[in-house]
């Protein structure tokens, strides 16, 4: 059997492939049909292999489109998260030297700013609906053949990293070569680390967005695997459950923040759907609190595994017998990377020893684009960084402590604000919580929680001493924050990724942190 949704698709054209955020069933051999179309038009646009196609899409159908028809035409797809304003989408899309522009019309505004910005030539821009000075998507793909392009060769995407610290930096990797079908195995390769089988009746739930890397991985690998792709547009507890239900769902990948919510729930919705198909479940992104992940574990069963990776590469996994055993861990190296602690001055340390975490992966290696410096500073030999801190225990498994960006230092003592949140998040009137360090005279930081109150609560003073107290028996005293901020809504993105910065920011104003 050939995998690669191209081949599946050939194979099984019945196939359910595709369900749209507005209900929308989408045959295999339907979606196969607009790929090639798709494709088409790309080529008649004139984009050649190592090209860049930003894309500014909701999840839908025609984001999924344009990453198979990429991967079938060696260019590059570049998603761009859809919250940015103008001038950061303008940056990205210059960065990556974009030669077309596709947008939702949603977003139409600072799109068009965006395209203005930074040159996108009138005839590169295109519309998924109206966007004034945009063409039609549709029109890339009208009178366009549905038969296989010429001279297929393999695409990539090309993800930037965060810009909660800098200007974000595009991960760019050397195209394969090679006819797409020759690395169909490689595209749904990390969803076999856990135990994920081609076809055998596997449905992905999709709830975050796609121009996040790790959701375009398992969304993209799933259909790699013949696999039926149900997509969310907006992520809600209750939906994806009965999403889960209607459709019989087996995988997703989620993060954190929606098992907190999910757990919420009452209890009459969360007994009231029929989740006996899920199978793996998987999480990362964030650090998990130990007694979310084991409340998850009891009411979903041994189906919520965890990895650890980052855009640039990865990574560890963990399977929930494995969690159970060492509740805490983000896992063991996969079989085809490396992970290794070193100290601020490069040396590598030995299990128990806290310092910096780095990784190496087999599968080739990356740069970012256009910055060398960022490339090199990143890196100790074959292995590189994120800014992660933790250690290797005597058996191998990674523990993570915080990002080394996040850390608080007070007094002379690393504070790591995952580990505070984690014990905020057990009080049953926080809904979402943020720990960060702000200016102190003598400590140099002292530590600062910031709380969104479970619905039905009341923010003010008597709460904050509630959680305060909530703490005192679960944290040493230097890790108990001072003071707690309540505000109504955590600067989170849809994915579940917390702009920490835009909390703590305000604080350091005039002043400069010591990390």
């Amino acid at each position: 059997m050939q995998l690669g949704f191209w081949a599946l698709a050939q194979e099984q054209p019945d196939h359910l492939a595709l369900v749209d955020p507005d209900g929308a069933e989408v045959s295999a051999g339907d979606l196969l049909a607009r790929v090639n179309r798709l494709s088409h038009g790309l080529r008649q646009a004139g984009l050649r292999p190592g090209d860049a196609v930003a894309a500014v899409l909701a999840n839908g159908a025609p984001m999924i489109e344009l990453y198979l028809a990429v991967l079938q035409s060696g260019l590059y797809l570049v998603p761009v998260n859809h919250h940015l304003v103008a001038p950061e989408i303008a940056y990205i899309v210059g960065d990556c030297d974009a030669k077309m522009l596709v947008a939702d019309e949603r977003f139409g505004e600072a799109c068009v700013a965006a395209a203005e910005e930074v040159g996108v030539p009138k005839e590169a821009r295109f519309a998924v609906g109206g966007i004034a000075g945009f063409a039609s998507y549709e029109d890339l793909l009208a009178d366009r053949p549905a038969t296989p392009p010429g001279e297929r060769t393999t695409g990539m995407v090309m993800n930037y990293t965060s810009g909660t610290t800098g200007k974000p930096k595009g991960v760019r990797r050397p195209l394969p070569g090679a006819a797409p079908e020759a690395v169909g195995v490689g595209l749904g390769g990390l969803l076999l680390l856990f135990g994920v089988q081609p076809l055998d009746q596997n449905v992905h739930i999709c709830g975050s967005p796609l121009y996040h890397t790790a959701v375009m991985v398992f969304a993209g690998g799933s259909l790699h695997l013949g696999h039926t792709v149900v997509l969310m547009d907006k992520w809600t507890p209750e939906g994806m459950l009965e999403l889960i239900d209607r459709y019989r769902v087996t995988t997703s990948h989620m993060v954190p923040t929606q098992f907190h919510r999910l757990l919420a729930l009452p209890e009459e919705v969360k007994t009231g759907y029929d989740l006996s198909s899920l199978r793996h479940m998987v999480h990362a992104a964030a650090p998990c609190p130990v007694e979310v992940k084991r409340r998850m574990i009891e009411w979903w069963g041994p189906v919520v595994d965890e990895y650890y990776a980052a855009s640039e590469g990865g990574g560890t996994v963990v399977l929930p017998d494995d969690w159970m055993r060492k509740p805490g861990t983000v896992g063991k190296p996969w079989p085809i990377s490396e992970v290794a602690i070193f100290d601020d001055e490069g040396n590598r340390l030995g299990p128990n020893e806290e310092g910096t975490v780095y990784m190496s992966m087999q599968t080739g290696d990356f740069e970012y684009h256009k910055d060398q410096e960022k490339t090199r500073s990143n890196r100790i030999g074959k292995f590189f960084t994120v800014g992660d801190i933790g250690y290797l225990d005597d058996d191998g498994y990674l523990f993570l402590r915080d990002r080394k960006a996040d850390m608080i230092i007070s007094g002379g003592a690393n504070i790591y604000p995952a580990e505070i949140e984690g014990v905020l998040l057990t009080h049953p009137l926080v809904a979402d919580a943020a720990v960060f360090g702000i200016p102190h005279a003598d400590w140099g930081e002292e530590v600062k929680a910031a709380v969104e109150p479970a619905p039905g609560a009341e923010a003010g003073e008597e709460l904050a001493h509630q959680i305060l107290d909530h703490c005192a028996g679960r944290l040493a005293r230097f890790k108990i924050p001072k003071s707690v901020d309540f505000v109504a809504e955590m600067p989170r993105d849809p994915n579940g990724k917390l702009y920490k910065r835009k909390l703590r920011d305000p604080y350091w104003a005039g002043r400069e942190r010591a990390i």
